[in-house]
């Protein structure tokens, strides 16, 4: 994990523990899905799991969906001295991470992608993206 990430967790969430997990996967249309991984500070996760817990405005299939995709996997992380971190081989599997790995920066939480797959979904969050719509407006977008 870069160090500027890694920085920024223990100093915005006071906590050096993270979650790793699969990312919800993108549809890019006729049955096709990139998938990554996700990173989230320790606290972050615990209130996700508190929300999912609970499930509103999920259906029993959904949110079975999310429990077995997103919850299961979720695997526990501490980043070493020299900021590296042994992804488990089933969630590298899952995200088809090789050689070149782009790590995104979200807010509270970071994305982990095979380079090739980011750029894919890259090209379909430009086609999904609410350009010059209400919302858009209010984000100051």
């Amino acid at each position: 994990m870069p160090a500027r990430f890694r920085d920024i967790f223990t100093e915005s969430f006071g906590d050096e523990k993270f979650i790793v997990t699969n990312s919800i996967p993108v549809n890019l249309g006729n049955d096709v899905f990139c998938r990554g991984l996700t990173v989230y500070p320790f606290k972050e996760w615990l209130a996700i799991e508190e929300r999912v817990d609970k499930g509103e405005g999920l259906t029993p299939t959904e949110l079975n969906s999310i429990k077995r995709l997103i919850i299961a996997p979720a695997t526990e992380c501490v980043a070493d001295r020299q900021g590296r971190v042994l992804l488990p081989p089933n969630l590298r599997s899952y995200a088809a991470l090789e050689r070149d790995i782009v790590f995104v920066g979200m807010r509270k939480k970071i994305e982990i992608w095979d380079l090739e797959a980011w750029n894919k979904v890259f090209g379909q969050a430009e086609k999904d993206i609410p350009s010059g719509t209400l919302a858009s407006a209010e984000l100051g977008l």
